[in-house]
């Protein structure tokens, strides 16, 4: 048995925690709150802000744990270094944590060490230096923080006009101590997607079929699988994932984000190095090993025969209606009515407006009908708060 320390417990940890203890793992969840999602589930928790480094370094101490498992970006990740030092695994490395909580870190790596093809971008710490970048891309454009997550400070701009709330927003919305922006070329692409990728200790790089997924401001709100694609198009993302995933090194699955633009090219977007949103669907039997057990094999270093595609799948988000520190109600009754369908309520024990509090999966055979899914999930999604997955947040 392996003693695991999750830093981050939301509902990616929560359902890697379930992985992790059907195999008899051990495994202490922390957040900056109590009661997270994947502390109700794990053996131990500890509440703490991880973007304290002694606090960290405390709580590593104290439980002396064999693996630590980041699964949010606020984190102070140069001490992971540390940590790797005394022999502790670091998933899937303390280099890939401490590139891809900052969005400097790993655009740079993709775009001018790897030479993958990216939007053209600019960083500002001023709103002198951003407005000259605006200048410089023109418009539409993104704007995001450097460190940030789920969409939280990001905003497309039309025109000089929104350039100041723009960047007042990325600026408020960005988590850590990292107050720094990244401007963007607006990509007019078809559609985005992602590719989950398992780096392995022993065996080759594996990938999962493709996952389609629709954001707003930046964060998920439905993904389904298979995502078509052209053998061309998907060959391109995965010699992208692979070599940016091998130069970041480490064993676990990441998400890598792509732009699929009209002409058919691939443009590499962004990479978390942990279980991903949009990979949400593969909790509806998509595939035969959903990606937090996929992230689980791939950390503890267990064989993965294999990933195949075993239902065509959609899901889409639940949304809170309101704020309230009161526990919701949730209708599982209209969705549960229909065959072919599952629910996970993620338990967070706070609701803000437009926080994600569940998700619908929808599946059916391989070849069936994705679109058709997807207006399931979300119309089923819509019955268990009355919201519905577009809403404003």
């Amino acid at each position: 048995m392996k003693k695991i320390l999750l830093l981050g417990s939301g509902e990616l940890g929560r359902e890697f925690v379930i992985a992790a203890k059907r195999a008899g793992q051990y495994v202490v969840a922390c957040d900056r709150y109590d009661n997270a999602p994947a502390m109700q589930v794990a053996d131990e928790r500890e509440v703490f802000s991880m973007l304290d480094g002694d606090a960290l370094a405390a709580v590593v101490n104290k439980h002396k744990p064999d693996i630590i498992v980041p699964e949010i970006e606020a984190i102070r990740t140069e001490r992971l270094f540390e940590f790797e030092e005394q022999g502790i695994q670091v998933v899937p490395s303390a280099r890939a944590v401490n590139y891809t909580m900052n969005r400097r870190a790993i655009r740079d790596l993709a775009s001018r060490e790897l030479g993958l093809r990216t939007a053209k971008y600019f960083y500002a710490k001023t709103y002198e230096e951003f407005k000259s970048a605006a200048d410089e891309i023109g418009f539409p454009c993104v704007v995001k923080p450097l460190m940030s997550s789920s969409g939280h400070g990001q905003s497309y701009v039309h025109n000089a006009e929104e350039l100041e709330q723009a960047f007042r927003d990325a600026m408020e919305g960005s988590r850590g101590d990292v107050k720094e922006v990244i401007i963007e070329e607006f990509i007019d692409f078809e559609s985005e997607f992602t590719l989950l990728t398992v780096t392995q200790k022993e065996g080759p790089t594996l990938f999962c079929p493709p996952i389609g997924h629709v954001q707003k401001g930046g964060d998920y709100r439905e993904s389904w699988q298979p995502y078509k694609i052209s053998d061309e198009a998907l060959k391109q993302a995965q010699h992208m994932a692979d070599e940016v995933t091998k130069a970041l090194t480490g064993a676990g699955i990441w998400g890598v984000e792509f732009f699929l633009t009209r002409q058919g090219e691939v443009i590499f977007s962004e990479l978390s190095p942990r279980p991903h949103d949009t990979g949400m669907v593969t909790l509806g039997h998509t595939t035969n090993l959903s990606e937090f057990e996929l992230h689980f094999r791939a950390v503890m270093g267990l064989p993965i025969a294999g990933i195949h595609l075993e239902h065509a799948g959609a899901s889409a988000v639940v949304l809170s209606p309101k704020d309230t520190e009161e526990p919701l109600e949730y209708n599982l009754v209209d969705a549960l009515k229909e065959d072919y369908t599952r629910i996970r309520i993620f338990g967070k024990p706070e609701a803000h407006f437009g926080r994600r509090m569940g998700v619908v999966l929808c599946y059916g055979e391989t070849d069936a009908d994705v679109d058709a899914l997807r207006d399931k999930a979300k119309r089923l999604a819509g019955t268990i708060l009355g919201t519905d997955p577009y809403m404003k947040k």
